[in-house]
This record gives structure tokens, sequence and C-alpha cells, in this order.
């Protein structure tokens, strides 16, 4: 079969773009087809570590995961990584290339186009069909000029595309008429049609505003997707997804407190954690206290550790942080976060900033030198209480210091990896990861005494998409869409 692609855009950020990709890769893998994931430009500091060592946004690891195979850095030929004072890191095919600020970026993108379509040619050799992810909003006329994310990519491959409406969020009317209004007539010549996604109530309460939107733009009514309430238990790509509710925890038993910090990293390393029963997470914004009766704090990951431990002092987390420390409590720094918990953080490249050397919160007998070489690799082994993990390393940066003679885990190489304090309540690790098997999960648990974990979480990754899946093919014609494909 010769390869066929479809794209997806959206007339937003957080339309559903990832999980729709997702559920229709899992969907047509299921029909026996070969389906590759791919997102020509992605923006995220949620990634993934690919077999071959280089780094993909979070998302399109998921889809490679529903089209059951592993994740390719072609999938996603350019992430960009944002940091604080210079702008966002740009990683082409997998690696870093540098970094540029918005203006700068803007400029760059033709250069970075023969990348993208190189990959993108790539997996068309390998699949009977291209499932491609937009970016944001398909009708960013001021980025129009340079794009390789929206209609500039589906210009220049040739890929029809599909245009998503968030019903949720309200106005989806306008946004996808207007989205019409405002696009080139070559770029709405591209788009085949449109989904409405997120609806919730009675469908046929939406049947005129389908054919409302249909008569406006002239494009055809794809779809009206019902709201998916299980996607909240799929890794999330975008920072939005911290701002979701979540439902309440009865039976939970162990309360973990998480500062959110401004620049936070690989995040997905609290799904595991969010999905058992017996575990309430406490996401806590600058301007509220860290909760005084928490078990344990977590430090997540960042992008730009110097910056986000200043923005953690600034919001007073030192203080509460030192106060559930005195109260006998446990600490655990996830790659950023262990930086931030050692004596200081030297950043003589200026890596993130200006060079300068800070001081870290001392909770941690350690030091941190950022340095340029990035460490990008999948490992595996035990945490010092014998549980094993499977995980992955991605940082930037050389830690040292008395307390790593106290090891937090051994990689499968026998190499210590991470650091304990001497009272062991203080605990730093750079791998990410660690919670998804089940067995690590148990062995933090029975540190608070709450029992063994009650989920298997790889199954339950697996049934919500296929379960994604399911809901896609009762609300939108597959056959429709492949021969929409071209």
């Amino acid at each position: 079969m010769t390869s066929r692609a479809l794209m997806f855009q959206g007339t937003g950020s957080d339309v559903g773009k990832s999980l729709i990709v997702a559920g229709l890769a899992r969907a047509l893998t299921r029909r026996g087809l070969r389906v590759r994931p791919f997102k020509p430009q992605n923006m995220s500091n949620n990634a993934a570590v690919t077999a071959d060592g280089g780094e993909i946004g979070r998302a399109q690891a998921l889809q490679a995961r529903a089209a059951k195979v592993a994740p390719s850095v072609h999938m996603n030929p350019v992430l960009l990584k944002p940091q604080s004072k210079i702008g966002a890191q740009i990683v082409v095919q997998g690696r870093v290339c540098g970094s540029a600020k918005a203006a700068a970026y803007q400029q760059m993108k033709p250069e970075l186009l023969p990348a993208v379509l190189d990959s993108y040619a790539r997996l068309c050799r390998e699949a009977e069909i291209v499932l491609v992810e937009g970016a944001g909003s398909a009708a960013e006329l001021n980025l129009r000029a340079n794009d390789i994310a929206n209609m500039g990519f589906a210009r220049a491959a040739g890929v029809p595309v599909v245009l998503i409406g968030d019903i949720d969020r309200g106005g989806v009317i306008a946004s996808l008429v207007g989205t019409k209004a405002v696009l080139a007539p070559a770029d709405a010549a591209l788009v085949c049609g449109f989904i409405v996604n997120k609806f919730r109530g009675d469908p046929a309460l939406f049947a005129a505003g389908m054919e409302a939107i249909a008569a406006a733009t002239g494009w055809e009514a794809l779809g009206l997707i019902p709201h998916f309430a299980d996607a909240r238990l799929l890794p999330a790509e975008d920072a939005l997804a911290l701002e979701q509710g979540r439902p309440a925890k009865p039976r939970a038993r162990v309360r973990i407190a998480v500062p959110i910090l401004p620049h936070i990293a690989n995040f997905d390393d609290l799904d595991p954690l969010e999905a058992e029963p017996q575990i309430e997470i406490v996401r806590v914004r600058p301007g509220a206290a860290l909760p005084g009766d928490a078990d344990l704090i977590i430090l997540p990951g960042s992008k730009a550790t110097v910056a986000d431990l200043a923005a953690l002092r600034a919001a007073g987390f030192d203080i509460d942080i030192a106060a559930h420390r005195r109260r006998g409590g446990m600490i655990l720094g996830l790659c950023g976060g262990y930086q931030m918990l050692g004596r200081s953080i030297a950043d003589p490249g200026g890596i993130e900033g200006p060079a300068a050397t800070v001081e870290g919160l001392g909770l941690l007998e350690v030091a941190t030198t950022l340095s340029e070489e990035k460490r990008l690799e999948p490992v595996c082994g035990s945490t010092h209480d014998r549980a094993p993990f499977a995980g992955y390393e991605m940082h930037m940066g050389v830690t040292e210091g008395p307390d790593c003679a106290r090891p937090f885990a051994r990689l499968a190489d026998g190499a210590p990896e991470g650091a304990v304090s001497a009272d062991g309540r203080v605990i730093g690790t750079y791998v990410h990861g660690l919670f998804a098997d089940d067995r690590q999960r148990t062995g933090w648990l029975h540190r608070f005494a709450a029992g063994a974990s009650t989920i298997a979480y790889d199954d339950l990754v697996e049934r919500v998409l296929d379960d994604l899946a399911a809901h896609l093919a009762a609300h939108l014609d597959l056959d429709q869409l492949l021969s929409l494909a071209r």
C-alpha cells in the first residue's frame, strides 16, 4: 500500500489534537495498518527519550505506544523546550542544536524545514498511514510566513487537514468559522473537514451547530466527539493539564505536596502516583503554602533549574520545605529538583543564563555543575530498598558530593545513582519515569505504611488507549477519514 497522510490541526491549544491522534493511531493499528505519528514542531518541556538516545515530545511517545511501535526522533523532528533568559532550547531530530529567543527562532524556521520534511519522508517509507499533529492554532497569521508546524508544513508536504474545535471551552462555532475566515484561500483549501471535540450532553442539541459550521465554511462535518473522561489518566504534554481538576480520593492514605514552578518539566512523572487511589497529590502554585500535613514533598524536574530555584524562594516554598523537614517529613527531588536540594548549582558556561553559582536548599550534601553535555538515556535498575524501576535520564549537569556515597539506586550496570541524606529523609535522583513500575510505587507506599499498589499502571494506560480508540471509532467514520488521507 502507498503511504498516505492526514493532518489534524486545531483552532487553539489543548483542543485535543494529541489525544485524537493517539486514539486514531490505536484504532487504525488494531485494523492492521502500519501507523506512524508525526508532529513537525512541538513546544513542550514534557519530553521522552527514544531508544536511539534522542528526545521527542511526550505526546508523540504516547502516540507511538498507541501505534505499538518504538518512539523515534523522526516523529517530532523539531522540539522547543522553553527556558528562562535564553528563550527556548532547540532540539532537531532528537539532538540539542542551540537556543534562541522567539523572534530569532522565527527567522530560523525555514532552515529547519528540510529536517522536518526529511523526517516525514522517513516515516512515510515505514507506514501505510502517517497521522500528523499540528501545533497551537491553525490561524496564527502572525507566524504564518515561516510556519513549519501547521499550514506551512501541510502546504510543503501536500497533506490534507482536519480541523478540530473544542466545544468545552465555548465559542466553537465562531472558532471554526473564524478560522476559515482568516486563513489564506490556499490554506483553507487544504482543510477537508472538521471535528468538534469534548461535547457534553445530548448530541442532538448540537446537530444544528454542526450544520451551521459546515454551511459557513464549506467543510465536511466529520464528527462530534463526546468528552472522554479517562483522558486524564494518560500522560499529558501541555502544562495546561496541571490546571485541570482531579476527582476526590476518599481512600487516600498518603498526601504528596508538589510545588508548581514556572519551568516545570517532565511532570508526567507524577501520573502513576495520581492514578493510585491511596495517594492524594496536592499541586501548589506560588501564593499558597505547601500543606503542613503532607507525608512527602516532591520537587519535580525543571527546564531552568536556577530560575525555578529563585521562583521557589520568592514563593516562600523554601520555608515550607524546611518546616516539613524539621517535622520529620520526606523530600524527593527529581532531576532539576534533585539539583535544587544540594548545596549549590554552578553554571560556569551560562547554560541557563549569565554565568553564576547559586546557593541551593542545602538539604543534601551535594553540588551540581551544569554543562552543555546532555545525558539522554533509558535506564533501569533498583532503588536502595530493592524495588526495581525502568525509566530514563534527561539532564545537563553533574552532581557530586558526600551524600552520593549513599546512592538512591543502582543502575543495571551497577553504577550508583542519586543521593540520600544521612537520616534517609531527603532523596535526590536523575531518574524520570520512576513510579511507572508498580513495584517501585509499592515500595514508596510501604514507606508510609499505606500497603501495596492497587493498580497495574502499564495495563491501565493500555486499557485507556484501547477505550479511547473505541470511543473515537464510535463517533467518527474511520473509513471516511482514511478516504480523505492522501
